[in-house]
């Protein structure tokens, strides 16, 4: 492997500012930064003269073709790529790349999802390039970041809502802004996102249809080690594991990937990647380019990374933290605590915003991490519960209720708080614990969403989380624009914002079932707790109404997402009960046969030789075992007959819910029967890895 140090080799792959400044001209530079920062037009003749420099700094680079990357609604990526080559009249190539070309791409999308918003004849599709997002090269080809769309111009991707949501918080934070004297060109979300993933030995995968097909093991009994002794978590990182994560550096950094943290996590064969932070559409592309490339370097080394939220049950699954935050074109983070009186009024305003949009919108929020995969993660193993709540810290959390109550707060400035009289009582980044058990946690200067699985696409709860927070944005500037006495306003509107909201607020244990009734039948909050049960609040009216008043979907976008989401939800579930029904009939059965026949030759053969041998534990054995099979065979074909019932429902909602109730605790029953029958079948005779090397063999 190629060695470089990292000022050097980090963006080497992109075309970022950097490039573009050497290589274009002042103008051209000039103009496509305005279009980048400033959201102007791009002129015809400025695309052209950047795709000429575009296509020979990539050809230079060792590229010969170029795609439009882009993010259906599948979860991951697609691209279709085109040479640059083009027939000259000597009978050679030329290398051509036009500004048409680079702004707009038209692959087929028949195929891709479109929850109804077209017909599978119409197969026609747009890609529209993303200035904000830097092209970059990958396996050499030229990547260029689009948003993608229906012939009649319907967002069939996910960066296109993602944008659209960017745009609508920057409006209204610019409008409140303004209130405090503040004229600033853009308001942008920044994310850092947390990637934990699992290592597992390539040999070991292949060995298991389920997590060739499902990416998780639908069976498995577990081992007598697992995380208890929190040995694995931030431990030394082994050889081969720390070859694989300098190879991901390398290959990250090429793209102008910012890689900074890299540990062990908790439990055994998991670890974690984190980033330093990036405007959001940047941080959504640069993670989905992340896990393609760890699944990749992984290979490379032997190994096979599992990015599905549960692959292992009885251990911690995996996650996506998703720090979020709001600045300034300046830099100026609005969840920062300022140093004036004004400035502390303002950042209590955006917290207000905040608080007010998880409130309001705690099914969007949910359904936005809604998979199959993420059902299995939530509420245990350091993973947040399903119930949205927001967590401040304690004195946070005071300073807000002496605020509400107009009371002295008990901190270094015994005073009542009057906004934009008094500044915040020595209230710093640090102050507060951290809360594991908390979805949404306030963290200093950023909020970390904890709920995403770790195979998410990150741009569907941002899309959640900037669109609620730009309607309390608005609403709170529709109030204030008119107010005669702004500095009253204000603290009235904070005042009563927190009063209206506080039920969202805790900073307790999460985990614990009297939370649960507290949340559920004190202060009215939801408890989405599956994928079926989280979907189809998306179209409820008051999350339509916002989402198209600040043009982030149209409604028959809506209804379509809501269409994806629970097909997705119901094929993956299907495929993973075919997929135990395959593995019992094929593989487990057959094996506990086998060994049942062995035992009993075993004992056919020792009485032969004395008929005082007794067999005490071969027979035992084989009487559980025979047991056991008839279970298997019983529920294996209980399971049949419920994935055969999938095919009479009606609607996609019927079938989720008939998924729900009928076959998911069907499918436990048998895995169940399956993980008992393995601990008492001989290791030689089991058809698959056991739980044990599968964690333990990267080691």
């Amino acid at each position: 492997m190629e060695k470089k140090n990292v000022p050097e080799l980090f963006g080497s792959m992109v075309f970022d500012d950097r490039v573009m400044r050497a290589r274009l001209s002042e103008d051209v530079y000039k103009s496509l930064r305005k279009t980048i920062d400033e959201n102007a037009k791009l002129e015809v003749a400025v695309a052209d003269a950047v795709a000429a420099q575009m296509r020979d700094w990539a050809v230079e680079k060792g590229a010969t073709h170029f795609t439009h990357w882009f993010q259906p609604l599948t979860g991951v990526t697609a691209e279709k790529h085109d040479s640059f080559i083009s027939p000259s009249p000597d009978g050679g190539v030329i290398m051509e790349f036009s500004g048409k070309e680079l702004i707009k791409g038209e692959p087929d999308a028949s195929s891709f999802p479109s929850g109804g918003l077209r017909a599978t004849f119409e197969a026609r599709g747009y890609t529209a390039w993303d200035p904000t997002s830097y092209a970059f090269i990958k396996d050499h080809t030229l990547c260029i970041p689009t948003a993608f769309c229906s012939y009649s111009g319907e967002a069939l991707d996910k960066k296109t809502p993602l944008l659209r949501s960017m745009q609508a918080l920057d409006k209204q934070a610019r409008r409140i802004l303004k209130l405090f004297g503040k004229d600033v060109k853009y308001v942008r979300t920044s994310v850092g996102p947390e990637q934990e993933y699992f290592l597992i030995d390539k040999e070991m995968f292949e060995k298991r249809p389920d997590l060739v097909y499902t990416g998780r093991t639908l069976f498995g009994a577990m081992p007598p080690k697992g995380q208890e002794l929190d040995d694995h978590y931030f431990g030394v990182i082994k050889p081969r594991v720390s070859d694989f994560m300098e190879d991901l550096n390398n290959e990250l950094w090429k793209l102008g990937i910012l890689a900074k943290t890299e540990h062990n996590e908790v439990a055994p064969a998991q670890h974690e990647l984190a980033p330093i932070f990036s405007t959001t559409n940047v941080a959504t592309d640069n993670n989905q380019l992340t896990m393609e490339i760890m699944q990749k370097v992984a290979r490379r080394h032997g190994m096979v990374c599992l990015l599905h939220e549960k692959p292992f049950a009885g251990v911690n699954g995996s996650g996506k933290h998703n720090n979020w935050s709001m600045a300034t074109n300046d830099g100026t983070n609005l969840l920062s605590p300022g140093s004036t009186p004004y400035e502390n009024a303002q950042f209590l305003l955006f917290l207000s915003a905040v608080i007010q949009a998880v409130d309001d919108y705690q099914d969007l929020l949910r359904l936005s991490v809604a998979t199959a995969g993420n059902d299995h993660r939530l509420g245990a193993n350091e993973a947040p519960p399903a119930i949205i709540s927001v967590f401040l810290g304690d004195e946070l959390t005071g300073i807000l209720d002496a605020i509400k109550n107009d009371t002295p707060y008990a901190g270094k400035e015994k005073e009542i708080m009057k906004l934009g009289v008094h500044t915040l009582p020595g209230f710093s980044k640090d102050t507060t614990d951290r809360n594991r058990t908390s979805p949404f946690a306030f963290t200093g200067n950023k909020f970390e969403f904890r709920s995403l699985g770790s195979s998410n696409s990150i741009a569907c709860c941002n899309i959640m989380l900037n669109s609620a927070v730009a309607e309390s944005l608005k609403q709170y500037a529709d109030i204030l624009e008119g107010a005669k006495d702004f500095e009253g306003a204000l603290h009235e509107l904070i005042k009563e914002t927190i009063k209206k909201h506080e039920r969202i607020l805790f900073n307790g244990n999460g985990y614990t079932d009297e939370w649960v009734k507290e949340a559920t039948e004190v202060r009215g909050l939801s408890n989405l707790r599956t994928t079926a049960d989280a979907m189809p609040h998306l179209l409820d009216k008051k999350n339509k109404d916002m989402l198209i008043s600040h043009k982030v979907f149209t409604e028959p976008e809506l209804y379509s997402r809501c269409e994806i989401m629970l097909e997705n939800y119901c094929k993956t579930v299907n495929i993973e009960g075919l997929t135990m029904v395959d593995m019992v009939r094929k593989s487990y059965l057959p094996a506990i046969e086998g060994y049942l026949g062995r035992l009993a030759k075993s004992v056919s053969l020792m009485r032969s030789v004395s008929d005082k041998v007794k067999c005490n534990y071969e027979i035992s054995t084989m009487e559980q075992l025979s047991g056991l099979t008839d279970k298997i065979s019983e529920h294996v074909s209980s399971l049949e007959d419920a994935l055969e019932g999938l095919k009479s429902c009606k609607t996609i909602t019927d079938t989720s819910a008939s998924i729900r109730d009928e076959v998911l605790p069907k499918m436990e029953s048998l895995r169940k029967y399956v993980d008992e029958a393995e601990m008492l079948t001989g290791e030689d005779c089991w058809p698959v890895p056991s739980y044990g090397k599968l964690l333990f063999s990267v080691y």
